[in-house]
Parts: structure tokens; sequence; C-alpha cells
């Protein structure tokens, strides 16, 4: 390759590194983002956002909030994360099965949508007290062990952009402080397993886990279970969690 195609090639890398930067700023902010603030949040001049920005409008990828104020992700782009997740669910829903065969509790699998967790798919166990979140729900991040496991996958300073420093009460165990939470971020970094103890209701525990992909789609399983049946099982259920995200993510390489 020759210098001046060499300096092509990576003159085109850094233009996706950036447009990489702007479409993460605006998946963190579902409310829209003005030029000046992306600017801000991408820490890029407000002329090459601008010019960024223009064009990935014109592929639908981003899209104006109104005639004269910010942008925010496109149709085109949500169309894309709508075929990422059906991928994911077709190729691992077996998995998710198998996990809920060995432990005998429900399994759900979710995503990072904005600033809350979506779930995408889940295998209902048949027990007289179960826990079952419907499909297309979502939930706040904070409170819940998919939400906890999804924000460990962000460094701090992306945490402090996506929450804001006093969280929502869901229940008399939810963290609201966003101190306390990075904290607990931490050490689900350093063992892989988030838990959630009766944070976002009352009578629900889980333990969750993030499952790395190809195609960069934040996403995690999480075994929820009623507190009676919580307690004594934290390890068993995070063992077999993390068991399961090893075959997961070796299927999803495939």
């Amino acid at each position: 390759m020759s210098e001046a195609a060499a300096t092509r090639a990576e003159g085109s890398v850094q233009v996706i590194a950036r447009a990489a930067a702007i479409l993460r700023s605006l998946g963190s902010a579902p409310q829209g983002l003005s030029l000046a603030e992306l600017a801000v949040e991408a820490d890029l001049p407000r002329s090459t956002v601008h010019r960024i920005v223009k064009a990935l409008a014109s592929e639908g990828l981003v899209s104006p909030v109104s005639a004269s104020s910010g942008f925010r992700l496109g149709s085109g782009l949500l169309q894309l994360a709508s075929s990422s997740r059906e991928w994911i669910v077709a190729t691992i829903h077996q998995e998710l099965v198998a996990l809920s065969d060995k432990v005998r509790e429900t399994v759900d699998l979710a995503v990072l949508s904005g600033d809350r967790v979506l779930f995408i798919d889940q295998v209902a166990r048949p027990h007289r007290l179960q826990t079952v979140s419907a499909v297309g729900v979502s939930f706040p991040l904070h409170s819940t062990a998919n939400g906890k496991a999804l924000l460990a996958t962000l460094d701090d300073a992306e945490v402090r952009r996506l929450l804001p420093r006093s969280l929502r009460r869901l229940t008399c165990h939810t963290v609201t402080s966003l101190d306390v939470l990075l904290t607990e971020l931490a050490e689900v970094r350093a063992t892989g397993l988030a838990l959630d103890r009766e944070e976002n209701d009352i009578g629900i525990c889980a333990v969750g886990t993030a499952i790395e992909n190809p195609i960069g789609l934040p996403a995690a399983v999480t075994v929820p279970v009623p507190a009676s049946r919580f307690a004594g099982r934290e390890e068993e259920l995070g063992r077999n969690l993390l068991a399961a995200r090893r075959r997961i993510e070796k299927r999803l390489a495939q």
C-alpha cells in the first residue's frame, strides 16, 4: 500500500470512529442532543460534528428531534438494532432453555436501550410462585441485575453521563446514590455477576451477567428468583450463569 493510500485508509478509520462516538452519545440521550452538545460529548469540533451528522442523517441513522432543535438516533439504526436483537435471540435461545432446565428457574435475555434495560426473550418456569416480565417491557438500569450487568460494561464516565446522581427509589433496598452504585459496578466487573436483592420489586431477586457478542450489542442474561427461593442459592445460580455465559459467547462467536 502506498503512503497516500495508507493515509486515506487511516482517515477513513478516524471518520468511522468519530461517527461511532456521535452515535454512542445519542444512544445515551433518548431525548436528543444539539450539535453543540454532541461536540462536547464526543470531544470534536462542531464543524466536524455537523458534517458527520449530516452524513448519518442522509442514511437514516440519525434524525432531527424537531425542525430547529437537535438530533436523536434514526429509524435506520433502530431497524439495525431490531435485526441484531432478533439474531441474538435466534442464536442463543436454546442455551437459555438449557440454563433454565439446569437451575429450574426463569431465565431472561435483555439489552441496553437508552437509559433502560429492555427484555427481548424469556424462558419461564411453571412454578406456583414465579417471576415473569413480559418481553418488550423495559426497566431501570440501576435497580435490576441485568441493568447493573449492562452498566458494568461501560466505564464510570459513561455511567455518569447516562444516569443522574440521585437515582430513583423503587423499594427500600434500591441503591439511590450514583457513587455507591459505581462502587458496586466495580465489583460486578471483577466477578462478572450483578445482583438485585429486592431492589426493583419487593419479593424478587436476581443474578445477571453481561454477554459479549461480535456485533457489539450490549446484552445480559438474568435468572430472576422469588426472594423466598433466592437465599442460599446465590453461589449456585451465579456459577451456572457464568458457565452458560461461556457457552453463549462461544455460540455467538461461531
